[in-house]
């Protein structure tokens, strides 16, 4: 990691922090690479449980760094399918919970890493903003899909035309934001929720993610049978065991992840 983006441990939590704050943590070849290390990291460390993805300074990102976007041998075409798809991908498959924590706003490419986290959590004055028709582009990232997922094609349409901010209350209402809390209070509370997860069965979270991600796109049946075959799988793990005995006990459950 080149110092793009911060890794931090707090307990089961890894706190992955963009940390361009100079340029609004405008995305470049090197967080990309950096945000991508960062999330091998946290998946491959069995300590680490939950996920939270902020920004340092006063905004989440601004999109991506027009100074240095275009920098570099591949095109804008290479540069979207090379390096920031694999950081989206690796938020999507991760076997753990990634909050994204919202100071400030997410714009343009920020935009889709917020709405691509599995719960966004927003400052009360923050925003979310889609400029693309400002400076004849289109939206990227995954935009596209995934404000037409949340919002319908007619309000996402509008939203994006007319480059319109979205307050973290309008985002609340419309079920982009999963809670608003105080800006100075946004990353003690995004670390605490994230905590609260981590209590929660590992096995039985990550099953979760795995089949309402591909139930985003999928059909009934084929969403059935995957949650056929992972009920199967996680009823003879120990922490089905665990769960159930604590249930009967009247006790918190000790998950351990297998």
């Amino acid at each position: 990691m080149t110092g793009t983006a911060i890794y931090e441990q707090q307990g089961s939590v890894a706190v992955i922090s963009m940390n361009r704050p100079d340029s609004l943590n405008g995305f470049t070849s090197e967080l990309c690479e950096d945000l991508l290390a960062a999330f091998e990291q946290a998946s491959t460390d069995s300590a680490i449980r939950t996920v939270v993805l902020t920004g340092e300074g006063r905004c989440f990102s601004a999109g991506a760094d027009l100074k240095q976007g275009f920098v570099g041998d591949r095109t804008t075409q290479g540069k979207l399918q090379f390096e920031y798809r694999p950081v989206l991908q690796a938020i999507a498959q991760i076997p753990k919970p990634v909050i994204a924590a919202v100071p400030g706003f997410a714009a343009g490419i920020g935009l889709s890493f917020a709405m691509h986290a599995d719960l966004l959590m927003m400052a009360e004055e923050s925003f979310i903003l889609s400029p693309f028709t400002t400076i004849s582009l289109v939206p990227d990232g995954g935009a596209n899909w995934l404000l037409v997922k949340q919002l319908g094609y007619h309000r996402a349409f509008q939203l994006s035309v007319e480059s319109e901010r979205l307050s973290a209350k309008s985002c609340y209402e419309l079920g982009i934001a999963n809670k608003v809390v105080p800006g100075d209070d946004l990353r003690v509370a995004a670390v605490a929720w994230a905590e609260e997860l981590s209590k929660r069965a590992p096995l039985s979270i990550a099953a979760t993610k795995k089949v309402m991600r591909h139930a985003m796109d999928h059909d009934w049946a084929s969403c059935y049978d995957m949650e056929a075959e992972l009920q199967e799988q996680l009823r003879g793990s120990k922490d089905a065991e665990e769960g159930v005995a604590a249930f009967f006990d009247k006790r918190d459950a000790n998950f351990q992840g297998k």
